[in-house]
């Protein structure tokens, strides 16, 4: 199966992004929660989505039934047995958001992309072209 190699290193850059934002979430609030008993600890695995107190990652949709188009879900887990209040989520919500909207010029620069609002959720959008291969 032949995949485009722009978008190999795109999804590579967007990887190394949300690892980044992973690792200052770590830094800032890991301690905020107890870990959950079956997570292993902040850098115990070689993917940070993985180990630690968050997971965060990019899920791609198509925005089918979304007034904001296609883009990449901003996805975010607190691994906890704690009581994450609904003020507390959306606040480690908005300060990933805030994190991705810094470094996204340099993961892609020159690239039109920016973060919004897409109902619950903050998703990244704008232009996905690869161009020629």
């Amino acid at each position: 199966m032949y995949t485009h190699p722009k978008l190999v290193a795109f999804n590579e850059a967007m990887e190394k992004l949300f690892h980044e934002v992973d690792e200052t979430l770590e830094e800032h609030w890991g301690k905020s929660f107890s870990l959950h008993p079956n997570r292993p600890g902040k850098g115990a695995t070689e993917n940070p989505e993985m180990d630690g107190l968050f997971e965060i990652a990019p899920d791609f949709t198509t925005g089918i039934g979304s007034q904001k188009g296609r883009g990449y879900i901003v996805s975010l887990r607190v691994a906890t047995l704690d009581k994450v209040t609904v003020e507390q989520f959306e606040f480690l919500m908005e300060e990933a958001a805030a994190l991705i909207v810094k470094k996204l010029p340099l993961y892609f620069p020159g690239r039109p992309l920016k973060v919004v609002r897409d109902g619950k959720r903050f998703k990244i959008v704008g232009d996905f072209s690869l161009g020629e291969a």
